[in-house]
């Protein structure tokens, strides 16, 4: 029965307060069923109706088809997410086993299903782990990855469930949006999102658009300029601000640069756009930190899964002088023809559940963003896990010595140690500390996360060192070795706080599964970024106390969310104007609107045409007219809004609000979009040679991008554009 406080929290609906008690009472009557079903000789067909029926259907399908009887948490879990809700199952409780009945239950209504997973190998693994589940439900199940080619990606999406990355069905959803043919379409309509990992798909993924882009060049980074800010000295030329996430230049960095350059800055905007840009390459991203440098190509590091962010890549001039100061050949850069972020794709669907072991810290982010609520699922065996107060100390070179020496004492008495780093070149060096004092690790970082599932499934053996750069989204359980439960389970280390107690928890939620033994404790010092970058202003010298780290990390936390939420103010218009745009698109598309605007428009030039080459020839013509104007002019409006939203803040010196001011130019400039798309059409139409063979788009100028290609874009990690400008007048002010 829930207490005083559960109920008085679920009266204010605080995240993680969903009632579970009515699934409860469901699975415990799917109990009482469990004998007579698993009596028979054939399953029933399953349905939603009885879902105590259900649940015990599925119970039995599972131990059939896999030899996996869920536990009751499981069904319950199951049950919260067929209602809408996010599970918040804890490590090894079964969430991928929770999420397949929960899918098979939604598939089973008639619904399409996709399961939304943070990267390609999950979503391969969990729709082959789970298939002879879906086959002995009656349910057909796909899975599409990066390399899936459109017959691969249609034949999955024809499935009533589809497992696939965030990405790769985002990537879908925007190339379907150029598609000139309704048979090039891939994605069926949405119905469900199932969202596995659903903090950080929903919650640190949400901040990084999903870009399709075309008509592709070479970056134009200048190599002088890389050389150049390599010069200079921290301090001296240029200072960083308390967080570090934004540069400039002081006064006497503007002198050296302008001397060596030969210009005034500030009378040179684009080179002065130069200079900021490798600034910021050089001093704010460090190499094996942001970024790796592997096959000659610099591949980003996601910082909230320590994993190389396949396709992902930070806005074009950024991008460049990265590559510049690693000495690389420039990568391609393109015109963006579309975007969409987590949050819009997402938004999509009409019903959307999920699961992770970390929601309720991001609960008020789920409901606000999502319209999602927090069910917390109690674990099937109560955790017994020791969790240790942090270890805090002073300067860092303290910190690493006690992390090493306890690693050291804990190893020699052959107990499993997994080591939660906060980077890759941290990792490394570790690594190369403990091979000094004799002891061999396994590393599992973001430049070997491909062997990652044999590396975790190892973890628990006994006398087993491992060291990893987080472990959100790593989908393997550590199981312990023989032996080990005596010596303490896995015992887990964080070499440091993370900006988020969330990544705090999942390293730590890889100990004490399923009522094993095990242990956790961090180690911080007043040197580590998480207090550099936060609470600079609160922490001078000394031991810093465990209250300032909470507080640290909450700082960051908001940061992330201020982020989050500032990203959506911007884009919600976007999607808006996005939306009304489709809708007129997919009319064109699918039906002869286009050849009748057309024929009102120039009724002379459509009699004409259509006595020589037919009624279907020229509906045919008008529709690649008007898709092509339609789609250009959208590239068009959406490079305006870029720039209008990065000179937007100016406006704040006149007292005026960014965000007023961007939707004050934003709405009438969709007005012009429209007029400008049927001028085009038109004009094209008037002049364009249609034969009985069609259109000749490229006689007709409406040649569209040779090849297109897709990535994530890391919006600038520097602060705001106001931020940005603040610093640029301020020197300016300086040097007078």
């Amino acid at each position: 029965m829930a207490s005083i406080t559960q109920l008085f929290r679920r009266f204010l609906e605080r995240p993680g307060t969903v009632d579970l008690s009515t699934f409860e009472r469901v699975v415990a009557e799917a109990g009482t069923r469990e004998e007579r079903i698993r009596a028979l000789d054939e399953l029933p067909r399953a349905s939603v109706d009885d879902l105590a029926e259900f649940c015990a259907i599925v119970r039995e399908a599972a131990r059939r088809s896999l030899d996996l009887r869920p536990y009751d948490g499981q069904l319950v879990g199951m049950l919260a997410m067929l209602s809408g809700n996010v599970a918040e199952m804890a490590t090894g409780e079964g969430k991928t086993l929770s999420g397949a009945m929960a899918a098979a239950g939604h598939a089973l209504q008639g619904k399409r299903v996709h399961v939304i997973s943070v990267n390609d190998y999950l979503a391969r693994r969990d729709a082959e782990w789970m298939g002879p589940l879906y086959e002995t439900l009656g349910v057909s199940c796909g899975w599409i990855g990066q390399t899936s080619s459109p017959e691969e990606r249609r034949a999955a999406y024809a499935a009533d469930v589809t497992y696939g990355s965030v990405s790769e069905i985002g990537f879908d959803v925007l190339r379907d949006r150029l598609a000139t043919d309704v048979d090039d379409l891939i994605v069926p309509a949405p119905a469900v999102a199932l969202v596995d990992e659903a903090d950080s798909v929903l919650v640190d993924e949400a901040r990084v658009p999903l870009v399709l882009a075309g008509a592709a060049d070479p970056g134009d980074a200048v190599p002088e300029m890389a050389a150049l800010v390599r010069q200079l000295v921290k301090g001296y030329h240029y200072e960083l601000d308390d967080q570090a996430r934004n540069v400039h230049l002081t006064g006497k960095g503007i002198d050296t640069v302008e001397q060596a350059l030969g210009v005034e800055l500030y009378d040179t905007p684009a080179t002065l756009t130069e200079v900021n840009l490798a600034l910021h390459a050089h001093a704010l991203l460090a190499k094996d930190v942001d970024y790796i440098v592997r096959d000659g190509r610099v591949h980003l590091i996601n910082a909230s899964r320590g994993r190389v962010a396949l396709l992902q890549r930070w806005p074009d001039g950024l991008q460049a002088a990265v590559e510049a100061k690693e000495a690389l050949s420039p990568s391609e850069t393109g015109e963006i023809l579309d975007s969409i972020t987590v949050q819009a794709l997402i938004t999509r669907y009409p019903e959307r559940c999920g699961m992770t072991g970390t929601a309720v810290a991001v609960g008020d982010q789920l409901r606000e963003f999502y319209d999602l609520k927090v069910a917390v699922v109690a674990s099937n065996r109560p955790c017994v896990r020791t969790d240790d107060p942090d270890r805090l100390f002073e300067y860092r070179m303290e910190k690493d010595l006690a992390l090493v020496d306890e690693i050291a004492e804990v190893h020699a008495t052959g107990r499993p140690i997994l080591v939660g780093t906060l980077d890759v070149a941290e990792s490394e060096r570790l690594a190369l500390t403990l091979g000094g004092r004799g002891l061999e690790c396994v590393v599992l970082n973001a430049k070997n996360d491909a062997e990652e599932a044999a590396i975790i499934s190892r973890a628990g053996e006994r006398g087993a060192l491992t060291v990893s750069t987080q472990m959100a989204g790593r989908g393997t359980d550590i199981r312990l070795g023989e032996g080990v439960e005596e010596l303490g389970g896995l015992y887990i280390i964080g070499s440091g706080r993370h900006t988020s107690s969330r990544l705090d928890d999942q390293l730590r939620g890889r100990a004490g599964r399923q009522g094993d033994p095990g242990g956790s404790v961090f180690f911080v010092s007043g040197e580590d970024d998480l207090i550099t970058h936060y609470v600079a202003d609160e922490y001078a010298t000394g031991v810093p106390e465990r209250s300032l780290v909470g507080h640290a990390q909450r700082v960051a936390e908001g940061v992330n969310m201020e982020i989050h939420r500032n990203t959506w103010r911007y884009t919600r218009l976007l999607e808006r104007q996005r939306g009304l745009l489709l809708e007129r698109r997919d009319r064109v598309l699918r039906e002869r609107t286009a050849g009748e605007a057309l024929a009102a428009a120039a009724p002379e030039r459509w009699a004409e045409l259509s006595e020589s080459v037919g009624e279907d020839v020229l509906h045919e013509a008008a529709r690649q007219i008007v898709l092509f104007h339609l789609d250009r002019a959208w590239a068009d409006h959406l490079a305006y809004l870029g720039e209008l939203r990065e000179g937007i803040h100016l406006r704040v010196l006149g007292r005026l609000n960014p965000i007023d001011e961007f939707h004050k130019d934003a709405v009438p400039a969709y007005q012009r979009l429209l007029a400008e798309i049927e001028t085009r059409s038109v004009e094209t139409f008037e002049t364009a040679t249609v034969t009985g063979e069609g259109l000749d788009l490229e006689e007709a100028g409406l040649k569209r991008p040779t090849a297109t290609w897709t990535y994530l874009v890391q919006e600038n990690p520097f602060g705001t554009e106001w931020d940005r400008i603040l610093n640029r007048l301020t020197n300016k002010v300086r040097r007078r």
